[in-house]
């Protein structure tokens, strides 16, 4: 059984269809690229895989489990709009990050456990490119900058899969190429697995092992909100992505 399985996943609000008969299996590793016109129920599907909303009908599956009803450590997540915490250093965004995970109710490590955790998270600095920048605030960053700690705070915590919502959108076309290597060598590195929604095509081809396109296949002029959208086309890239790889 694949490490990720949705089975025939539904989602209505009321009488409104936002997804319809969507089944995917994904393997461990995979880089999936969700692609699609404006308001075909990416953002939907991308709140279902965090955890935020639930199927109307279906089955979700993490590693032959019960999809969790919750945000947690097990999926990282970035964001178009930069998540990090303007008050705080560089380092002290990527701090609070593990501080939370093993600390939840007082957010504060100590002795041994804190300095094992500075040593990983300037480790994780280091590997985005923001070393030299560990004392500025998180505010006084450029956008790619603040992006690249976005993602730092993100897989400081070993996430097995890596959820991104627009992560480029808003940065110029140089900073983003850079943020796509970026992107591309963590994953080879850390092999989790991603699911990146965008309406960049190429920028989906370039990145993923596969794309998926969601699309409304089905359309009444009469009733507009009866039907959802299902997934047009499922294309597997990693045939492409082994050569970029030995490249």
């Amino acid at each position: 059984m694949k490490p990720i399985r949705l089975k025939n996943i539904w989602k209505e609000y009321g009488s409104h269809v936002v997804l319809e008969n969507i089944s995917l299996e994904v393997e461990r590793g995979e880089f999936v690229s969700i692609v699609g016109a404006s308001g075909c129920g990416k953002t939907t599907f991308f709140k279902m895989l965090l955890g935020e909303e639930a199927p109307t009908r279906g089955v979700m599956e993490l590693e032959g489990k019960p999809w969790p009803n919750e945000p947690g450590a097990d999926r990282g997540v970035v964001f178009q709009r930069y998540s990090v915490f303007p008050h705080l250093c560089v380092l002290d965004n990527v701090l609070l990050a593990l501080e939370l995970k093993d600390r939840p109710v007082t957010g504060k490590l100590f002795g041994k456990a804190r300095r094992g955790a500075l040593d990983k998270s300037r480790q994780m600095l280091s590997a985005v490119g923001l070393a030299d920048h560990h004392a500025r605030y998180a505010h006084e960053l450029s956008g790619g900058m603040q992006q690249r700690l976005a993602l730092a705070q993100s897989l400081i915590r070993e996430p097995s899969i890596l959820l991104l919502d627009e992560p480029f959108g808003a940065l110029d076309p140089g900073m983003r190429s850079d943020m796509h290597a970026l992107t591309l060598s963590l994953w080879r590195e850390k092999q989790f697995t991603v699911f990146m929604v965008t309406h960049d095509i190429k920028e989906g081809f370039d990145l993923g092992t596969r794309v998926i396109v969601f699309d409304r296949q089905r359309n009444d002029p009469d009733a507009p909100d009866a039907y959802g959208a299902s997934i047009s086309y499922d294309l597997d890239l990693s045939r492409k992505s082994s050569l970029r790889k030995g490249a």
